[in-house]
């Protein structure tokens, strides 16, 4: 018999742990550091189990990773080297891993068919029917994320130089923008030659600040951001009939609903709990009894 289980969700900035007991009731949480399985699998390595130690800890009981099983909620968990490299050294009794996403769905959703997009510096949505899974956009910043931060920061340093060049008329936004680079477009060019997504993701509280001011530009690129949103959850809702809760998560999910379509706007609802939470359920259900999965 498992005494308790252990949800993890790990990011490129932080690793979070919760320690349950078979009705998923934590007792627990810890957090360390970066967890990014592609860029250095042993640092992850080390932070998972440190995080994991830590939740024992609070829960004031001693450490004891090889009795507890876990699921792991981990960015590039699509990528079978990373997964396989990683999972044959966790430090768990027995131990699942599946994308960020799919923790993030339990929580807001729980058991019930649903959807929900997640949108932050990137985009990803992740809708349940019939108990089967279903994963919409999320390709990477280069080829899809419509909606994202990054996207968003991208289309302010691109108003920015239309609107040096007359192409556009100037905005405070554009305004804005130019002065960080010292109102010379070869410095934003040189930016963006070798910006991540992060990088532009910096510049889109930027946008959110000036469209509430009814800056042209800024609700410009809103307005294109939340179209983009708005055909991945057409899609999301092709998938679930338009049944079950809707719910956006992530940095952007306050601030996008007005720019959203109406059809959509009053769909959303507030996830049930966070994405560790999901982790937890999702171990016990993996991992615990049947009276511990049902309970």
């Amino acid at each position: 018999m498992v005494d308790y289980f252990i949800g993890i969700d790990g990011g490129g900035t932080s690793c979070r742990a919760a320690l349950a007991d078979g009705n998923g009731t934590i007792l627990g949480r810890g957090k360390s550091g970066a967890s990014n399985i592609l860029t250095d699998p042993d640092t992850a390595l080390k932070h998972i189990a440190e995080a994991a130690r830590l939740a024992f800890e609070e829960a004031g009981i001693t450490p004891d990773l090889p009795s507890a099983p876990a699921v792991l909620g981990l960015a590039g968990n699509n990528v079978g080297d990373a997964v396989n490299y990683v999972q044959a050294r966790l430090p768990f009794k027995q131990s699942e891993i599946v994308s960020d996403g799919v923790i993030a769905l339990q929580g807001a959703i729980g058991d019930e068919d649903g959807a929900i997009g997640i949108v932050g510096t990137g985009t990803v949505y992740i809708a349940r029917h019939d108990g089967e899974l279903h994963s919409i956009a999320g390709w990477g910043f280069q080829v899809s994320d419509l909606g994202s931060g990054a996207r968003l920061g991208q289309l302010a340093l691109q108003e920015s130089l239309l609107a040096y060049d007359a192409i556009r008329p100037i905005t405070g936004l554009s305004k804005a923008i130019l002065a960080e680079f010292g109102n010379n477009p070869e410095n934003v060019v040189d930016f963006a030659r070798l910006a991540k997504p992060g990088d532009y993701g910096r510049y889109t509280p930027k946008v959110f600040e000036f469209a509430r001011q009814g800056d042209e530009a800024a609700i410009r690129i809103l307005k294109t951001g939340a179209d983009g949103i708005n055909e991945a959850l057409d899609a999301v809702n092709a998938i679930t009939r338009g049944k079950g809760r809707l719910c956006l998560l992530g940095g952007l999910a306050p601030l996008y609903p007005e720019y959203l379509a109406e059809r959509h706007r009053s769909r959303l609802s507030e996830p049930l709990a966070d994405a560790l939470t999901g982790a937890v359920a999702l171990a016990v259900k993996a991992y615990g009894s049947p009276s511990e999965a049902r309970a």
